[in-house]
């Protein structure tokens, strides 16, 4: 097996392919969204994080950690309320989807079924885990409220529509691969 380097992912092809990606991550994020609002700041339910699996899935760690970094930090950078906090956003989605790439391409003791639904699990749970921890610090460090309101806060309101946008991420990743895989082999554009 050939060594990946980083000559391998910073191509013109792949370069091209996070930006494609990272625009419809945008669009699902910013446009197909039920904002939602709170008093550590707003919360959306979206179907962005779906995408951002689902890139993953499709096309590794790297290009899908990109593409979901980038497409929601720039949703952030287009709404005054979110723009602060743009860089967290890009770390906690490329998190989110480099979990999941790296599951879905480099754990291979279970089959290729169970691997896409445990990957979609993982990053989606390693979003809701980044994105409790940032609300909470937040809310005390930023925003100045107790630890306890933070907390109370984040779980009450933050959470729950944290969770409802991993099990959406999860179940409509997982059903788009099983879906696309094949065609896009057949159109090359994935190469495994």
């Amino acid at each position: 097996m050939k060594p990946v380097t980083l000559k391998h992912y910073f191509n013109t092809r792949n370069i091209a392919l996070v930006g494609i990606l990272a625009a419809i991550i945008f669009v699902l994020t910013k446009f197909i969204s039920i904002p939602i609002p709170s008093p550590l700041g707003k919360t959306a339910l979206s179907v962005g994080n779906a995408m951002c699996i689902l890139s993953a899935l499709l096309f590794g760690p790297v290009t899908g950690g990109l593409a979901a970094g980038i497409g929601n930090a720039l949703v952030d950078l287009s709404d005054p309320a979110w723009a602060p906090e743009f860089w967290i956003t890009f770390i906690n989605k490329f998190l989110m989807a480099f979990v999941a790439g790296l599951v879905m391409h480099h754990f291979k003791p279970c089959g290729k079924k169970i691997r896409v639904w445990l990957a979609g699990l993982l990053g989606s749970l390693t979003y809701c885990l980044l994105y409790v921890a940032k609300n909470i610090l937040s809310g005390v460090l930023v925003k100045g409220f107790t630890w306890d309101v933070a907390v109370i806060e984040t779980l009450t309101v933050k959470l729950p529509v944290t969770l409802v946008n991993a099990i959406i991420a999860m179940v409509c990743a997982g059903l788009l691969y099983f879906v696309l895989k094949q065609p896009l082999q057949k159109a090359h554009v994935l190469t495994a």
